[in-house]
């Protein structure tokens, strides 16, 4: 069977088929398309007409494989306002645009955090949705019929049910993993209608087939299918793991580093470290923490207009070890108009040398990642009381051998690598369960294990990387 995962990211978008033979499973990229936010009057947006397009040009480009399924991924927290024919009415606010800067605060004077994470599980960041949703103009609501998640949009437009399926729903944090449920407290203090937001379905459900105007012979008969919408949950069924004693890091524009768990962890210590519950297939739970990633090197890279990732990888290999240590989690680093310059003046600030070229940035910016990634952990094992011995690195950020090599020497555990193509993989494998053609996630991973290369990264130099923790100790000491 094959089935097509659309993978909408920050950055790019992507079209995967996924061909299934008994024990032999492979990936097929069909279309690759820039995803690019656009600045205007002071906002940021996203254009979802120029992503629908690299969508559909993408299914065009389909021949000779009969697609018995579909289903759309995205990045969370971001929403489609759309009207009662299933029109987007614009803009589709990107989850960067500042004007929740002030909306969370005032929010939080209305509802107090405390009850906020009591009702959701879900850590502060002001770009999630609640925060977004206070930041709105009545009229756009008043208007809407529907709000949708990124990928639940989509999945509406090719043919299925607006509905927002639960890992998705799960990051607006308006949603009650314990009831599973929206929060009628958060509803009545956002003043939001109920029927604004649609019913939650659970991840692997069948919600339609595709529409006509869409059809080819390839197309015709394909299923549209509610994975998991948020790329991280996909991305975590997709992490070939064993045993229980694993967690994972989903590399990317943004880290995610959590654990696999049956209920959510809602009481004070989450709080206080700043941890999440966000629902994955089957209704399981994953306990994370959303981190800066490799935005940090994008934007520098934004701001340089040249280099690509791998040389600049390559450039800091060579380049002397810890020159220069940032906190990549300071506020700062959220949405700089210069990259570059903030770092620079986190380093000044901190009486640090400032780096003085790319490849030195660059550098700088994978060991405090490393080290970042190292805290975590240590807060993961407080959290849950259990001892971490392997870390999975799922993602593109998979591929960056240096990264995953200092990750390793960092948290002083073994890294396995891959695969690159997480989120996909992990669309593709629900959609395999959810039409029978595999048993079960377990025996997914099982498959994920068998097809593709993981590669194991061990622990070198702790004494190295324990003073230089002991320093970015230091840093988190001085922000808080």
């Amino acid at each position: 069977m094959n089935h097509l995962a659309i993978d909408l990211g920050a950055e790019s978008g992507r079209i995967i088929l996924g061909s299934l033979d008994k024990t032999a499973l492979t990936l097929r990229e069909i279309h690759r398309f820039p995803n690019n936010p656009v600045r205007a009057g002071g906002s940021l947006h996203w254009d979802i007409a120029k992503i629908w397009t690299g969508v559909a040009q993408g299914l065009h480009a389909i021949e000779n494989d009969t697609i018995d399924s579909i289903s759309v991924d995205s990045w969370g927290v971001d929403y489609v306002l759309v009207d009662s024919a299933g029109q987007v009415i614009e803009p589709t606010y990107h989850y960067r645009d500042p004007r929740t800067q002030i909306s969370s605060s005032a929010f939080l004077r209305k509802v107090t955090w405390p009850h906020v994470f009591d009702e959701t599980g879900i850590q502060f960041m002001p770009i999630n949705t609640l925060f977004q949703l206070a930041a709105e103009n009545s009229p756009r609501l008043k208007g809407a019929h529907k709000l949708l998640g990124i990928a639940d949009a989509f999945n509406l437009w090719l043919g299925g049910e607006a509905c927002i399926e639960e890992s998705l729903a799960s990051t607006f944090q308006l949603y009650n993993p314990i009831t599973r449920d929206w929060s009628k407290l958060l509803l009545k203090e956002l003043d939001l209608p109920a029927e604004l937001l649609p019913k939650v379905v659970p991840s692997g459900t069948v919600i339609g087939e595709i529409i006509p105007a869409l059809k080819t012979d390839c197309l015709s008969g394909a299923k549209i299918v509610a994975t998991c919408s948020h790329d991280t949950g996909a991305a975590v069924a997709a992490v070939p793991a064993q045993g229980t004693k694993w967690a994972y890091l989903s590399s990317g524009t943004w880290s995610l580093m959590g654990v696999e768990r049956d209920k959510p962890v809602i009481n004070d210590t989450a709080r206080e470290l700043n941890f999440t519950n966000e629902v994955g297939y089957g209704g399981s739970i994953r306990l994370l923490k959303n981190i800066s990633g490799l935005w940090l090197l994008q934007e520098c890279r934004r701001i340089w207009g040249k280099f690509d990732y791998a040389e600049l990888t390559a450039l800091a290999t060579n380049q002397v070890a810890f020159r220069s240590i940032i906190n990549p989690a300071d506020e700062r680093f959220l949405a700089p108009t210069n990259m570059p310059d903030s770092i620079a003046a986190f380093c000044r600030e901190t009486e640090q040398p400032v780096p003085e070229t790319p490849a030195q940035y660059t550098r700088c910016i994978f060991e405090s990642l490393a080290l970042l990634y190292r805290h975590t952990l240590k807060q993961i094992e407080k959290l849950t009381g259990d001892k971490i011995e392997v870390l999975h690195v799922v993602g593109g950020g998979s591929k960056n051998q240096l990264l995953n090599q200092f990750t390793a020497d960092a948290c002083q555990v073994d890294v396995l690598a891959g695969p690159v193509e997480a989120t996909a993989l992990g669309n593709i494998m629900i959609q395999a369960i959810t039409l029978g053609e595999v048993a079960d996630l377990s025996s997914a991973r099982e498959l994920i294990r068998t097809n593709f290369e993981l590669v194991r990264y061990q622990a070198k130099n702790p004494a190295l990387w324990n003073e230089a923790y002991g320093r970015f100790e230091k840093l988190l000491a001085r922000d808080q």
